[in-house]
C-alpha cells in the first residue's frame, strides 16, 4: 500500500502482526522515497540502529510528547 499510494510520510511501528517494521521498511524502502518514522515501544539501542539501517529517517521511543512527534514530523517534511 505505500508504493502504490506514495505518502508523503510513512509513520511505522515495528510491533505489527503479521510482519514487523523493520521487514516493511525494508521492502518498500528501494520504491519508496519518502521519509520513514519508525514510531515504537522498543527502547533497545540495538532496534534504533536496526532501524536506521534498514532505512528509516528517524526513530521514535513512546511515549513521546505530541508536540515532540508533530516537530519531527514537520522537520522531516521539510526535507
Amino acid at each position: 500500500r505505500i508504493i502504490a499510494e506514495q505518502p508523503d510520510l510513512v509513520i511505522l511501528d515495528l510491533m505489527l502482526p503479521g510482519e514487523d517494521g523493520f521487514s516493511i521498511c525494508r521492502s518498500v524502502r528501494d520504491r519508496y522515497d519518502g521519509p520513514i518514522l519508525m514510531l515504537t515501544a522498543r527502547t533497545d539501542d540495538t532496534d534504533h540502529i536496526e532501524g536506521l539501517d534498514t532505512g528509516a529517517d528517524d526513530f521514535v521511543c513512546k511515549p513521546v510528547h505530541p508536540r515532540v512527534l508533530l516537530a519531527r514530523i514537520k522537520a522531516l517534511l521539510r526535507r
